[in-house]
């Protein structure tokens, strides 16, 4: 059996496997990492910097970066290293600005989307993002990266279903099951998404960490018009619809 939800225009998968699955029957793939590449990657290319995203966190990453000619954001969320996988380091990145972010989620389902155009979505640019697919094509699959438990297995992720659910609330076809339950969650949401990611695992954990503004950073629900699209494994933003 093909799990690619095929006889529906707008599809929904998780994770790496959900990249496998619905690449070759899609025009446009979305990647959303709500906590945080995605935010990470609207808020930085809406400035114009350019980011390359890599899914390993080791010693491969500076080489990698050196290739590109670009800087290495941290390996760690920090509050005093200049750029990281923390949305709050990106606010102030100057322009023209190439950097490699590591990232075991987003990043790598970005880092493995090589055949086919390629949009980074978030709660903070929906809108935006579901606007441009639809000038790609009538295929749109979106891929929530979720998060990963201890032992590398996929954890579903709250806010990744109400990142996917929000650019769904803006994109017209037929939806496939899968979609139609991301909608649904968001729409039940909608008017408390800060309260919602603040409360959730993975806002909860940030917090924790002493990182509560870059939740509050992810919550922003339409704020941007900013489209981050993936070309020669980098992104850039401001693609205009």
């Amino acid at each position: 059996m093909e799990f690619n939800q095929k006889e529906f225009n707008i599809r929904l998968e998780w994770g790496i496997h959900g990249v496998e699955a619905l690449s070759p029957v899609s025009d446009v793939l979305i990647i959303i990492d709500v906590l945080s590449f995605s935010t990470s990657v609207d808020i930085a290319t809406s400035r114009g910097a350019i980011i390359f995203p890599y899914p390993y966190k080791d010693d491969t990453a500076q080489g990698y970066a050196h290739a590109q000619n670009a800087l290495l954001a941290g390996s760690k969320r920090s509050l005093s290293q200049t750029f990281t996988l923390s949305p709050s380091s990106l606010t102030h990145i100057p322009s023209d600005t190439s950097l490699v972010l590591p990232s075991p989620n987003g990043s790598t389902l970005s880092f493995s989307s090589e055949k086919i155009p390629t949009l980074c979505g978030c709660l903070r640019n929906a809108s935006a993002v579901a606007e441009y697919a639809m000038t790609l094509g009538y295929q749109i699959s979106l891929i929530p990266a979720g998060e990963k438990w201890e032992d590398g297995t996929l954890r579903v992720a709250w806010e990744d279903l109400m990142g996917a659910g929000a650019i769904i609330s803006h994109l017209k076809g037929r939806l496939s099951p899968e979609s139609k339950a991301a909608l649904s969650a968001f729409k039940g949401t909608k008017d408390h998404l800060q309260q919602g990611l603040l409360a959730c695992n993975s806002g909860k954990e940030l917090i924790d960490r002493g990182f509560e503004q870059d939740v509050l950073l992810a919550a922003e629900l339409n704020v941007s018009t900013n489209v981050p699209i993936l070309t020669n494994r980098c992104y850039t933003g401001n693609a205009e619809v």
